[in-house]
């Protein structure tokens, strides 16, 4: 029995082992993309602004995908009211920085990816210190929208080489069959693209060039406002703190905004491979 007892944990070894190896990880993606491909996916540089409902959902699908070299950068830690929607939340994770949780997972996902978590916020203090022109691609999931339209201001006036994807708002939102991707000016229907489109206006300052986002034309009501917001989510201190209201949101359509993002990535790695 007992011999037998080491032979199905050498097996089991054996397979843990093949497991982590990249190529039998992404196996699957590079019967899609080719050899050609995933060469382009893990050497491209991506750095992803706001690690939460959506943010956290496109880290995953990079990873996933084969993308090995990441910056993570979000200010905030696990609330509870992040388990109904954001990747790396938990009931165990509560608690820990954002970027931290997140960069745990995707190492479980593959431990060979390189990933730097920032714990920061992006506004006009910190801008320069990010140094977004030696990345291939930012993604702007932040939610302020202070923060939000200095990142497109300053993204935007990078080289081209520099791709730039945005998103705009998930919250209200139940039908994913409505998510769809559109150029910034051309967006319809997002509460939160006209409120960037007037504070663009109004100061007089727009982004250099044209910017692919993802969108939901749907608005629901928020039915949550007789519900307690729980002490601990209004003291952290981010910049979702900085947002006039907290609106209801759920999983399916923060991951599908993730998603899309990701693949708007990976789209545009594989087209230059």
């Amino acid at each position: 029995m007992r011999a037998v007892f080491l032979e199905e944990s050498d097996k089991r070894s054996t397979f843990v082992a093949e497991m982590k190896s990249e190529h039998a990880i992404f196996n699957r993606t590079e019967r899609l993309v080719g050899s050609d491909g995933m060469k382009a996916i893990s050497a491209a540089k991506v750095i992803i602004f706001g690690i939460g409902g959506v943010g956290s959902w496109v880290a995953e699908g990079l990873v996933r995908s084969g993308v090995v070299h990441l910056t993570l950068v979000d200010s905030d830690r696990v609330g509870i009211t992040n388990v109904n929607r954001q990747c790396p939340a938990t009931v165990r994770t509560i608690g820990e920085v954002k970027v931290e949780a997140m960069k745990a997972r995707l190492l479980e996902v593959n431990p060979k990816v390189e990933v730097e978590a920032i714990e920061g916020v992006y506004d006009s203090t910190t801008r320069d210190t990010f140094g977004l022109e030696s990345y291939d691609y930012v993604i702007d999931a932040i939610d302020s929208l202070e923060c939000k339209a200095a990142l497109i201001l300053h993204a935007t006036s990078l080289p081209k080489r520099v791709k730039f994807f945005s998103s705009m708002g998930a919250a209200l939102k139940m039908d994913p069959t409505k998510i769809r991707v559109s150029e910034f000016w051309q967006v319809e229907g997002c509460p939160l693209a006209r409120a960037l489109r007037q504070r663009f206006k109004r100061n007089r300052e727009f982004p250099r060039r044209k910017f692919q986002v993802v969108f939901s034309p749907e608005v629901l009501p928020n039915r949550g406002d007789v519900l307690p917001v729980e002490d601990d989510v209004e003291q952290q201190v981010d910049w979702n703190a900085r947002k006039a209201q907290v609106n209801g949101t759920v999983a399916h359509v923060t991951a599908i905004f993730g998603f899309t993002l990701a693949g708007l990535v990976l789209q545009d790695i594989c087209a230059g491979a």
